[in-house]
């Protein structure tokens, strides 16, 4: 049993060796504890020397499982353990820390509708996850960072119309809103230049950049965007380029983090022709963005392929987590993995 302040170790977890002890020279992925259970569709925040993620999906002989489970990783002792449980199940919830808490917003849940009802419950995690107010409207698949203490919210799908409920439901969408946790405030930002659902988010020299991402009619998209909050302003740069192995354009489903003063993106996953699973693949390439040459270069591709994978960057490694290893939710994992420059 989880008690409200305790945190237990997850009932199979895996524990390896320190983190040092896989130190290797240049650029490279290594293995590292894998998660207790297979999961897909979630997002991941640093919480100190810790890795915070929550909900998500699973294929289960009954069909998709929605997970309300809390992981939490020690990087010191490179250990998972099991968390309070979201009060309802989610996939695709964000998971920004903020303030010093870890926060969950919106997301998708199961109703009388279907499987893809977006929500717009916020809950902070403070011994348990407790409701903290709503979001001004529906906003998931999103992407959520913090940055001087407030929450950006970019991008994603909301309903287009009365319906809530199933995928088709929900359409692609711009903006950009921005959540000030201790005055439990909200206000609207420069939207994103192009709306897109399923990119990859993070902070870097004061700015917010948002790199890939899809439409739903277009596909995958390389496109790299740049906030400066203080202009409140977008600039757009040099995008990912497309995958060498496979022609195709990395975009929907990847992740992203800063190491370096660089971005190191990776991951994702494409569809055939007919825009599903058919066809389609999952990346294994990895991406690093130099913003002085404003130029992407390819590196060590990850050990395991995966997209609707969770990231974060603690230290000097970036963790690649779970993740879904086959194109569309088939195939849920519970790989980790630290990249290092």
């Amino acid at each position: 049993m989880i008690n409200r302040r305790t945190l237990m170790t997850a009932a199979g977890a895996v524990a390896l060796a320190p983190a040092s002890a896989h130190a290797q020279r240049g650029p490279h992925w290594a293995a590292r504890a894998s998660m207790p259970w297979a999961i897909q569709e979630i997002y991941a925040a640093a919480w100190g020397e810790r890795i915070i993620t929550a909900g998500g999906l699973a294929m289960t002989p009954d069909g998709f499982h929605v997970s309300d489970r809390t992981a939490v990783y020690d990087r010191r002792e490179d250990v998972w353990a099991e968390g309070p449980r979201l009060p309802e199940a989610r996939h695709h919830p964000m998971i920004v820390v903020a303030d010093g808490k870890p926060w969950a917003l919106g997301g998708y849940r199961r109703s009388d509708q279907g499987d893809w009802t977006s929500t717009t419950d916020i809950w902070v995690l403070d011994g348990d996850w407790t409701a903290a107010g709503t979001m001004p409207a529906p906003q998931a698949e999103t992407v959520g960072v913090e940055h001087d203490g407030r929450i950006h919210l970019i991008g994603g799908r909301a309903p287009h119309g009365a319906d809530n409920g199933g995928w088709t439901d929900q359409g692609d969408i711009a903006v950009h809103r921005v959540f000030d946790p201790r005055a439990a405030r909200w206000e609207d930002a420069a939207p994103l230049p192009m709306a897109r659902n399923s990119a990859a988010a993070c902070v870097l020299d004061g700015a917010i950049w948002v790199a890939g991402g899809r439409t739903v009619t277009g596909g995958g998209t390389g496109r790299l965007d740049r906030y400066d909050p203080v202009a409140d302003r977008w600039d757009t740069l040099a995008p990912i380029p497309p995958s060498p192995g496979t022609g195709r354009q990395a975009g929907g489903g990847l992740a992203m983090g800063a190491l370096g003063g660089r971005l190191i993106a990776f991951g994702g996953e494409w569809f055939g022709a007919d825009n599903t699973a058919r066809e389609g693949g999952v990346f294994a390439e990895t991406w690093i963005y130099d913003p002085a040459q404003d130029g992407w270069f390819e590196g060590p591709p990850m050990r395991t392929p995966r997209h609707g994978l969770a990231a974060a960057t603690i230290g000097p490694e970036i963790y690649a987590i779970g993740g879904g290893a086959v194109v569309g939710g088939g195939q849920a994992s519970a790989v980790v993995e630290a990249f290092s420059i």
